[in-house]
């Protein structure tokens, strides 16, 4: 006896001219399942997000200097530190999306699941 899981439900947010705030709190909802009526906390909602013209998401240039994403390794001087303007340069506008959507997700064990369903595009 197995259970299937409902239909998957589809989601697209075209980012073209939009804040990257703005686009990934409307991702993390729907990838939550926030936007249907069905919606319950403790059950994986099975929605498939798909965020478009990733590359043309408004920023600021005192944003792309300013913003810094920090992560540590643990070892002594493993810190390191990045602009949003050189994450861009090295893995392209979507990953800024990506790290966005993934930070406004609740930490349990159903964010992996989650971030497996969301489909960024340049």
């Amino acid at each position: 006896m197995t259970k299937e899981l409902p239909k998957q439900k589809k989601h697209t947010i075209d980012a073209a001219g939009r804040a990257i705030g703005r686009v990934a709190s409307e991702a993390a909802k729907a990838l939550m399942g926030k936007m249907h009526a069905d919606y319950t906390p403790n059950i994986y909602s099975n929605v498939q997000v798909t965020v478009t013209n990733a590359s043309k998401i408004y920023t600021r240039e005192r944003k792309r200097a300013q913003k810094i994403y920090t992560t540590y390794s643990g070892h002594p001087g493993g810190q390191k530190r990045e602009s949003l303007s050189a994450l861009n340069a090295r893995k392209g506008y979507g990953e800024a999306v990506r790290r966005a959507v993934q930070r406004m997700l609740p930490n349990n064990t159903m964010r992996v699941r989650r971030m497996k369903s969301l489909i960024i595009s340049e």
